[in-house]
């Protein structure tokens, strides 16, 4: 089974430093959910794997949360994509759990969800905790320009990120490496 794993705010959808709260928010990336379409066309799985920390700070529920996704999944299903699954941690940083990412508990989740080694899968996301928690579960790291990602434009990587990480415009050009290395 191949299984791509990505974040959400910032790599699928905007992001916003006010969090986002409610499905009116929820504004896709252009060419974002083309990207996955062509992932799934590719025989990949797509999993989400977000921090939604705005849960514990109590900004929206798990009710506006589960209407964010479910337009993710309408507007995905509308261009021919899927995303099977998505997996999301509720906690805000100084709660210490595992599932937080730059943790790992999210992948574990998915690993054992799907019962998969995720080693080599491909990851991407717009910030180093998206990428130290696929490091952690040997995932190839992708980072993508958009979101929090847009500040490493034109500038090497800091040392703090995964060796091996690899740099894209956006999505579709994620989306386009993966399926050429497939090939």
């Amino acid at each position: 089974m191949k299984i791509c794993i990505l974040d959400r705010d910032g790599t699928i959808n905007a992001d916003s430093d006010d969090f986002i709260k409610n499905a009116d928010e929820w504004q896709a990336l252009p060419g974002a959910l083309e990207a996955i379409a062509q992932l799934n066309s590719a025989g990949w799985h797509v999993v989400v794997a977000s921090n939604q920390s705005g849960l514990g700070r109590g900004l929206f529920d798990v009710a506006a949360l589960n209407a964010m996704h479910s337009k993710m999944h309408l507007q995905a299903a509308a261009v021919g994509a899927r995303i099977d699954a998505v997996f999301y941690c509720p906690h805000t940083p100084d709660e210490g759990c595992s599932c937080r990412k730059p943790g790992r508990g999210l992948f574990e989740q998915i690993a054992e969800r799907y019962g998969v080694d995720l080693a080599g899968m491909p990851s991407a996301g717009d910030s180093l905790r998206d990428l130290q928690a696929a490091a952690a579960m040997g995932c190839s790291t992708h980072l993508v320009l958009t979101g929090k990602g847009a500040q490493y434009r034109s500038q090497a990587l800091p040392a703090s990120f995964p060796a091996g990480t690899l740099v894209h415009e956006d999505l579709a050009a994620f989306a386009a490496h993966v399926i050429a290395g497939a090939a």
